[in-house]
């Protein structure tokens, strides 16, 4: 799973740091980064996501896309 590389990808086309969106959301530091190594809770993806202004659906997209990439 590269959820964390999709929701880095998607941060930086909006000029936002995993850090600034972790803070902002009121997320525990490190947490996001975590969902390359485990599934993260569908309200924490989804509040991510909303934050972003994408849909969950688009952030597994980018995530699979990424993996068959590499």
């Amino acid at each position: 799973m590269f959820l964390y590389s999709a929701v880095k990808s998607v941060a930086k086309e909006r000029h936002k740091s995993i850090y600034q969106i972790e803070h902002d959301l009121k997320m525990s530091n490190g947490m996001i980064s975590k969902w390359d190594r485990s599934m993260p809770r569908a309200d924490s993806l989804q509040a991510v996501a909303n934050y972003l202004g994408v849909t969950t659906q688009f952030l597994f997209k980018l995530a699979r896309e990424d993996k068959e990439e590499k």
